[in-house]
């Protein structure tokens, strides 16, 4: 089994390759979900796996899936991917290696004409990301059960374009029911996103789990003023509410670390003039952590912290929790594969939870998963400056496929 190598080569090359769809100055990816741009890798990533003989098919949130048979056509599939979408100024490897891995696994397998006992599929799941349309993780969501189609089809962008008239546009709204199809197990490789792997000389993360997660949105009112008519002490300034909201915010996962993490990552302020006071102000906030009783207590303070601070300066505001995803355990069975493959191709691992959230988490409610980290330079993602090297992408496709074939030898 472990003579079966990637090409790492070719790996790299198809990485580099579909950056450019969506590619930005500073040597990034602005692929937001749904968008031309997605359409453009989609259609190349179809095109990819039709040309290895794979049955590409599509259900109603977008979500496409490449299938190899397999020698015994009643077993379930192993499925292996993550997403091609990305943020506004992502990086080349976020979600990509995930599917690009898949898809070089895929081609060795196809090239050698090696037959598994299990049919094979590949996952590009939608709007991963979240960044286009809240919350993330919406189509691995609707496939799992989490939220409706109906649900995923009514989000709107911050231009008012809904999900489902995007899909629709782009011509990716599929006929087959989300969450209809099953799997005997799914991995999906993925960059660490964080130092810890590179911090430590380690090749491969072996994933526990992902931490629990909860996204909410704020709306500041206060009252539009002349700022130079108007004297401090008589004013409503939604600014000045959000921005002690946001350092208190920050204290609230410092009251909780060193497993706690919050973000404020989207302020609008209106009507955002030089000589005018603010009127009102909408902001996000990230709150992340591995036991949800900790998230529980996180969000009490939150919501308390909102009254004490914005009542007293004449605000009114508006709070709602917009995601909540559950602290999620993988599957055992699935993290001894990703064990052995690793041990089979030489490279150092350990075990670890993701911080980030992932489409595996969602999977995981309705079939074995896991997941395989490889490091990512100085822990950064979500920006341009992302990079994972050569080596390091040829290890984590190596791992996934070494995983997969193991765990199909034993479904055999």
């Amino acid at each position: 089994m472990q003579n079966l190598q990637i090409d790492a080569r070719r790996l790299w090359d198809t990485l580099m390759h579909t950056a450019q769809i969506g590619g930005t100055a500073k040597g990034g990816i602005c692929r937001l979900t749904l968008t031309d741009f997605d359409r453009q890798v989609r259609d190349w990533f179809k095109a990819q796996c039709e040309a290895l003989g794979c049955t590409v098919s599509v259900d109603e949130v977008g979500n496409m899936f490449a299938r190899r048979p397999g020698r015994n056509q009643k077993l379930l599939p192993i499925a292996m991917g993550s997403h091609l979408d990305t943020q506004p100024t992502g990086g080349k490897f976020d979600g990509v290696l995930g599917v690009l891995g898949a898809l070089e696994a895929m081609r060795r397998l196809h090239e050698v004409g090696y037959e598994t006992n299990a049919p094979i599929e590949i996952v590009n799941w939608t709007n991963e990301e979240g960044s286009r349309y809240a919350p993330a993780m919406l189509a691995s969501g609707v496939f799992a059960g989490v939220f409706t189609p109906e649900f995923a089809c009514s989000r709107t962008d911050r231009d008012g374009k809904t999900f489902g008239e995007e899909l629709e546009r782009i011509g990716y709204k599929g006929k087959d029911k989300a969450g209809a199809r099953k799997f005997a197990a799914m991995f999906e490789l993925h960059i660490e996103q964080g130092p810890i792997l590179e911090d430590e000389g380690r090749m491969i993360g072996v994933v526990q789990g992902v931490q629990g997660m909860r996204w909410y949105e704020v709306t500041i009112t206060g009252q539009e003023a002349h700022t130079g008519a108007t004297p401090m002490r008589l004013r409503k300034n939604a600014l000045l509410g959000a921005a002690r909201m946001i350092e208190r915010i920050d204290a609230i996962a410092l009251e909780h670390a060193p497993d706690a993490v919050g973000t404020v990552g989207m302020i609008e302020n209106k009507p955002n003039s030089r000589n005018v006071v603010p009127g009102e102000v909408f902001f996000t906030i990230d709150f992340r952590h591995p036991d949800d009783k900790v998230l529980d207590a996180m969000e009490a303070k939150l919501r308390g912290a909102l009254a004490a601070i914005l009542e007293p300066m004449k605000l009114s505001y508006k709070e709602r929790r917009i995601w909540n995803s559950p602290a999620v355990k993988f599957a055992p069975e699935l993290i001894e594969c990703v064990r052995i493959g690793a041990q089979k191709a030489g490279f150092a691992s350990r075990d670890m939870i993701s911080g980030a959230g992932h489409d595996a988490a969602y999977v995981a409610r309705v079939a074995p998963t896991t997941m395989i980290f490889v490091p990512c330079a100085g822990g950064i993602s979500h920006n341009e400056a992302e990079s994972t090297s050569f080596e390091q992408c040829a290890a984590g496709a190596q791992v996934l496929l070494n995983a997969v074939l193991e765990y199909d030898r034993r479904l055999g």
